[in-house]
C-alpha cells in the first residue's frame, strides 16, 4: 500500500507541476495543513513550491490510508456477489439445458429431506390436470382467442402501413400533377377563363374521389337520409354541416362523388390550419377560404371573406359553398356553448353546438340576390352576371357516426378502424324562408341546430333518422362508388406523376 501511495503522489505531484490551474489543491483548498491558508487559492500559483507539493502529497496519503481500507474490505464482498450471479447463472443455464451437474448435499441434509418425505403430505388446493382434461377447454380457448387477437392486431398494423404508403405515393403524385397541368394551361385561363376553371374542376373532383377512395376501400360507407339533393345540383345553395371531427371533410368529399358536377363547382370554407397541410395548395388554387378562429381575427375574417367571395365565387361559376357553423370540433366547443346557452336562457345541447352567425349572415348577404328572401338586399348582393339567379337554397346536412364515434382522419387513412357506416340527412330549405335581418337570422340558424339535436338525439337512441315531415317511414339510400372508377383515376393520376417526372428529368439534364 505505501508503495501505491507514493506512486500515485509522484503522479499527481507531477500533474501539478505541470497544470496548476488544475491542482488538487486548487480543488480542495481546505486540506492544507501547518501555515497554508485554506480560505483563498490563487489556482495560477498553486503548487509552485516544493513545500506545497509536499503538503499536497500529505493530504494525498491521508486520503489513501482512509479510502484504500475501505476499498480492499469491499473488494471480497463484490467478488463473493459476483461469483454467486455467475453460478446462478450457470446452475439457471444447466437446468434449461437440463444438464444439472452439482455436489452431493451433505449428510445432514440428506437426513432432513428423508426426514420430510416420511411426514404426510398435506392435500394439495389445486389438483394437477391431465392434458385431456376437459376442463382444460376454456383455458385452451382463452389461449386461442390471445392468439387470434395477437394475428389481428398484426394484419392491421401491417395494413396501417400499407395503406400509409399508397396514400404517401398518391399525393407525391397527384397534387404535384394538378399543379403542373394548371400551369402548362396559364395560356388557356387568359384566352378562354370558363374552359380553364371547368377543367380545373375536373381535376379538383378526381382529387376528392382519390381521398373518397382511400376510406371506402377501408371500408367507410356512407347512407344518406332525408331529401334528395340532386335535384338542386345545379342551383347555388350553401350547406351548413355539424362538424365533429376532420373525417367530416372527407365524408362530405364521399358523398358529393355521385351528385353530378356540383363537386367540380364547389367552395369551402375551412379552418385556416388545412392551408399547411397537404391539400392547401389544391384548396388556395381551387379558390376555397380558409378562415381564421378567434375573436381577435373575427372582424377581420368577415370583411376578407366578403372581399373573396365577390372576386371568386361568381368569376369561377361556383354552385354550393360548404360551411361550419359550428366553428369548431364538437369537443371542443361542447363547454362553451353550453355554458352560452346556459347564460343566454338557451336550449342544452350535447350532440352539437350553437352555430355563429358571422360567415352565414356574410354569405347570404353578399350571394342572395335582391329581394329574394322577402328583404332588399342592398348594393352588396347586386348580381354582375345577370344569367346568376343567386343562392337558391339552404341544404342543412346532418353528419353521424355510429355510437358517437366520429372518424377522424388518421382513422381514414389507415383504416385500422372496423368497416363503419356514416349516416349523413339532408334537409333543403328555400333561401325566401331565410330571414335576412341578423337577429331573426340568429334564431333561425339556433332552431335549426335544436332541430339537429333531436335528430342526432333520435339516431343515437334507434339507429335511424326520424321520417320527415308528411312521411310515415323514413327512407335511406346507400351511397356507392364505381370500384373501377376509382382505379382509373389512381391509375392515372400516378401515370401523370411519372410522365411529368420524365419530363422535369429531361429539362433538368438539358440545362444543367
Amino acid at each position: 500500500m505505501n508503495t501505491l501511495k507514493f506512486w500515485l503522489g509522484a503522479m499527481l505531484l507531477r500533474t501539478s507541476d505541470k497544470s496548476p490551474g488544475t491542482s488538487f489543491m486548487g480543488l480542495f483548498p481546505s486540506f492544507c495543513e501547518g501555515g497554508a491558508k485554506a480560505s483563498v487559492i490563487d489556482n495560477t500559483n498553486c503548487c509552485t513550491s516544493f513545500s506545497e507539493a509536499a503538503t499536497l502529497l500529505h493530504v494525498f496519503q491521508e486520503l489513501c490510508e482512509l479510502i484504500l481500507p475501505t476499498v480492499c474490505r469491499l473488494i471480497p464482498v463484490w467478488t463473493r456477489i459476483l461469483l454467486r450471479g455467475a453460478v446462478g447463472r450457470a446452475v439457471f443455464l444447466g437446468r434449461a439445458s437440463r444438464l444439472r451437474v452439482h455436489e452431493p448435499p451433505p449428510a445432514a441434509a440428506r437426513d432432513c429431506r428423508r426426514r420430510r418425505a416420511q411426514l404426510p403430505q398435506p392435500r394439495r388446493r389445486f389438483r394437477r390436470r391431465s392434458a385431456a382434461s376437459p376442463e382444460d377447454g376454456p383455458a385452451v380457448k382463452r389461449m386461442a382467442v390471445t392468439l387470434e387477437q395477437a394475428q389481428r392486431v398484426g394484419y392491421t398494423f401491417l395494413k396501417a402501413l400499407l395503406r400509409f404508403a399508397f396514400m404517401v405515393a398518391n399525393n407525391l403524385v397527384a397534387i404535384p400533377s394538378y399543379v403542373l397541368y394548371l400551369i402548362v394551361l396559364q395560356p388557356l385561363r387568359v384566352l378562354d377563363s370558363e374552359s380553364f376553371w371547368y377543367i380545373e374542376g375536373v381535376l379538383f373532383k378526381w382529387l376528392l374521389a382519390m381521398v373518397a377512395s382511400w376510406g371506402w376501400w377501408a371500408g367507410y360507407t356512407v347512407v344518406e337520409w332525408g331529401d334528395d339533393v340532386k335535384a338542386v345540383s345545379e342551383d347555388e345553395a350553401v350547406v351548413l354541416v355539424n362538424h365533429q371531427a376532420t373525417g367530416d371533410v372527407c365524408t362530405l368529399m364521399m358523398c358529393l362523388q355521385d351528385k353530378g358536377t356540383v363537386v367540380r363547382q364547389m367552395m369551402w370554407l375551412m379552418d385556416h390550419i388545412f392551408k399547411y397541410t397537404n391539400f392547401g395548395i389544391v384548396s388556395l388554387i381551387h379558390g376555397d377560404f380558409f378562415i381564421r378562429q378567434g375573436k381577435a381575427h373575427r372582424d377581420q375574417q368577415l370583411v376578407l371573406l366578403k372581399e373573396h367571395l365577390e372576386k371568386y365565387y361568381r368569376s369561377r361559376n361556383r354552385k354550393w359553398i360548404v360551411l361550419f357553423p359550428e366553428g369548431g370540433f364538437l369537443r371542443k366547443r361542447r363547454e362553451t356553448s353550453q355554458a352560452f346557452a346556459k347564460k343566454n336562457n338557451l336550449p342544452f345541447l350535447q350532440h352539437v353546438t350553437l352555430p355563429r352567425l358571422g360567415a352565414t349572415q356574410v354569405i347570404l348577404k353578399t350571394l342572395v340576390a335582391p329581394q329574394e328572401n322577402g328583404t332588399p338586399a342592398g348594393g352588396d348582393a347586386v348580381i354582375k352576371e345577370s344569367k346568376s339567379k343567386g343562392l337558391q337554397w339552404v341544404i342543412d346536412a346532418t353528419i353521424a357516426y355510429p355510437k358517437g364515434e366520429p372518424i377522424d382522419i388518421q382513422t381514414w387513412i389507415l383504416g385500422y378502424r372496423q368497416p363503419t357506416v356514416t349516416h349523413v340527412h339532408y334537409r333543403i330549405f328555400p333561401i325566401k324562408d331565410v330571414p335576412a335581418e341578423p337577429e331573426a337570422l340568429s334564431q333561425w340558424l339556433y332552431q335549426r341546430f335544436i332541430e339537429k339535436e333531436d335528430l342526432l338525439t333520435h339516431f343515437y337512441e334507434t339507429g335511424a333518422f326520424p321520417p320527415l315531415q308528411g312521411q310515415t317511414k323514413a327512407v335511406s339510400r346507400e351511397m356507392t362508388l364505381s370500384n373501377l372508377w376509382l382505379v382509373g383515376i389512381q391509375s392515372l393520376a400516378f401515370l401523370s406523376g411519372g410522365m411529368w417526372y420524365c419530363i422535369l428529368q429531361y429539362f433538368y439534364h438539358c440545362l444543367f
